[in-house]
């Protein structure tokens, strides 16, 4: 019941733009940058390979003087590149590092959103940080918005030491759409 009930779930909370706001290409000197979008241009741009086998697009944006890193998971109707510049704001103001990633499905990300799939996705975007980036878990500070709670949860749940979890009108939110008490689904 777990799959269909997660397949029911993935059609009411996954809405990648379409078409995407950017595609993903190598410059002249093979370094992975985005098209279509206008915004600052100096974020590391990735193409993780994820366990679930996809393919996802991911910006490491670093601030000089920045200890935390934010590692942000978007909303549901989103692409990176309807959220850079917010992710270039919250750098500046914040003076931290943001690390931001399209789930499957998203933007230039290959396969199919759901939600096992974006469990594999923050997991290799952590991974990214820690591994390329040397970023260590006590300076992470993870951050969900609407569908992205899921997947930021998952993550917290299975590490110890984070500086910071903030949950933005969290999954629960998007429920309460469908469900108006604890055992009335709304139709």
């Amino acid at each position: 019941m777990g799959n269909v009930t997660s397949s029911v779930a993935a059609k009411f909370a996954f809405f990648p733009p379409d078409p995407p706001t950017y595609d993903v290409c190598k410059d002249d000197d093979g370094k992975l940058v985005f098209t279509g979008i206008t915004a600052d241009k100096n974020a590391d741009v990735h193409l993780i390979e994820t366990k679930g086998g996809n393919n996802i697009v991911a910006t490491f944006w670093r601030h000089p003087f920045g200890r935390f890193t934010i590692l942000y998971s978007h909303g549901n109707a989103a692409d990176l590149g309807q959220m850079q510049e917010l992710f270039i704001e919250l750098r500046a103001h914040l003076r931290v590092n943001i690390m931001s990633y399209d789930y499957s499905g998203y933007g230039a990300s290959t396969g199919k959103p759901s939600e096992f799939n974006t469990y594999y996705d923050i997991e290799a975007v952590y991974n990214c940080l820690k591994n390329d980036y040397g970023i260590k878990e006590e300076d992470v500070i993870l951050y969900g918005q609407s569908v992205g709670s899921g997947p930021t949860l998952h993550l917290a749940s299975r590490l110890q030491r984070l500086r910071g979890v903030v949950l933005h009108s969290a999954i629960l939110s998007g429920i309460r759409v469908f469900v108006s008490s604890e055992n009335d689904i709304l139709v």
